[in-house]
């Protein structure tokens, strides 16, 4: 397995890997590629860069993780998946999934994490640790749900949108693709793509 950069997250997401489900058996962790190619040089106890991303052709029998951010995250997996990479569904030991859940392909779930009953997560998703996923959620592709988030049954979010720590999304809400719903909002009604919305109840930003 090859972690897609070297920076905070990426040592986090190397702590996880070794606490998933497959790690020893399924795959071992190679390293990262980061175009910092200095990015650990302040650090012990890690894997090392190997090459820098911009470029780099994967190998027939790596499959990646992704520990990237932002508006550049959906980018960077795309030019590897385009150059015949392959993305890891990595599931931490701790996380809860409930009967028929569905996990697509290059989706992420962090420790303690609780998928309910029948929901369906797509593809590149990012769910990190201590979140809540309620029964019958759908999930769409290339979305980061933060920690202590927590998505009440029936649930459903779009494509491409960012749900901050300890956000609360209510019982059939629906967040619509490119949205941003901030930290600590309670979400009772849709949002609307490509807007931001804040606050209890949340209200439309921008």
């Amino acid at each position: 397995m090859i972690i897609i950069g070297a920076g905070g997250m990426g040592r986090t997401m190397y702590d996880m890997a070794r606490e998933s489900i497959g790690y020893g058996t399924q795959y071992d962790i190679r390293g990262f590629i980061d175009d910092n190619v200095a990015a650990l040089d302040n650090f012990a106890n890690y894997p090392p860069i190997i090459a820098p991303i911009q470029g780099y052709q994967p190998q027939e029998d790596e499959v990646f993780v992704c520990s990237i951010g932002g508006t550049s995250r959906q980018k960077c997996m795309e030019e590897i998946v385009v150059r015949g990479g392959k993305f890891l569904t990595m599931i931490h030991a701790t996380a809860r999934l409930g009967t028929n859940v569905q996990i697509g392909e290059g989706t992420i779930v962090g420790a303690f994490t609780s998928i309910g009953a029948d929901a369906k997560v797509g593809k590149y998703n990012l769910i990190q640790s201590y979140t809540v996923v309620g029964h019958d959620s759908v999930i769409g592709n290339w979305n980061r749900i933060d920690t202590h988030v927590t998505l009440v049954g029936g649930t459903i979010v779009q494509d491409g949108t960012d749900i901050h720590t300890s956000a609360m999304i209510s019982h059939n809400v629906t967040i619509e693709s490119h949205s941003r719903v901030a930290a600590c909002s309670f979400v009772i009604r849709r949002v609307k793509e490509g807007t931001t919305v804040m606050g209890n109840p949340a209200k439309k930003l921008m």
